[in-house]
């Protein structure tokens, strides 16, 4: 069974970092697209970040680029959020997902999810 599995999250000033980390069990990560996407309260739920197969990342959302970086140890399994210069407006649910096609920001392409994690920025 697949199974996706997210950590690292918490309570964070503003500035500060966080890696989010998405555990992978049931089958290899090697082989699918990684999303990172996040919901706000009373947003909808936003890719943020993609990383692809072969490595290469995509960035969503502008907000976050030059603070957020993805990256996969396929020896571990795991794919890592890691979280620079946090912002208030960064605070939402986070989640895994793993899609065995190309990279997407569109949640409904991704068929396996975590139960996400808890990111609140705030001091």
């Amino acid at each position: 069974q697949l199974q996706l599995v997210e950590s690292g999250g918490g309570l964070v000033q503003p500035g500060g970092s966080l890696r989010l980390s998405c555990a992978a069990s049931g089958f290899t990560l090697d082989y699918y697209a990684i999303g990172w996407f996040r919901q706000a309260p009373g947003k909808e739920r936003e890719g943020v970040l993609c990383i692809s197969s072969s490595g290469d990342s995509t960035n969503y959302v502008d907000s976050v680029k030059g603070r957020f970086i993805m990256s996969r140890d396929n020896a571990k399994n795991t794919v890592y959020l890691q979280m620079n210069s946090l912002k208030p407006e960064d605070t939402a649910v986070y989640f895994c997902a793993a899609e065995a096609g190309p990279c997407s920001s569109w949640d409904a392409a991704f068929g396996s999810w975590g139960q996400g994690t808890q990111v609140t920025v705030s001091s």
